[in-house]
């Protein structure tokens, strides 16, 4: 192989890895909010993210309230842990209550 195929493949490579990681966040929220949280909240993902909008969320996110909002909405929640709180942001972000998205939880 030459030198340019090897670059190409490389980097077609890393695109497929990158792009499957970026994807997986949200999928990973909402397994972690279906196992851990569901029952300790009471409701649905669906509701749980409709809680409020994508910008609310992103302000939430970005006032480093997360953690206490997941406590704050779902009391119950007790073991919720801070390593969980990146992929339910992205989870809850995604189907916020004016994104137009369903989650199947």
């Amino acid at each position: 192989m030459t030198k340019f195929t090897k670059l190409a493949v490389a980097a077609l490579f890393a695109f497929a890895v990158v792009g499957t990681t970026a994807s997986a966040d949200v999928a990973k929220g909402q397994k972690l909010y279906s196992k851990k949280l569901k029952g300790a909240c009471g409701f649905t993902g669906a509701k749980f993210a409709a809680k409020h909008t994508q910008s609310e969320w992103e302000e939430i996110k970005n006032a480093g309230k997360f953690t206490d909002e997941v406590k704050t909405l779902c009391p119950k929640a007790t073991k919720f842990k801070d390593k969980w709180a990146d992929d339910v942001y992205d989870f809850s972000y995604e189907y916020a209550s004016d994104s137009g998205n369903v989650p199947s939880c």
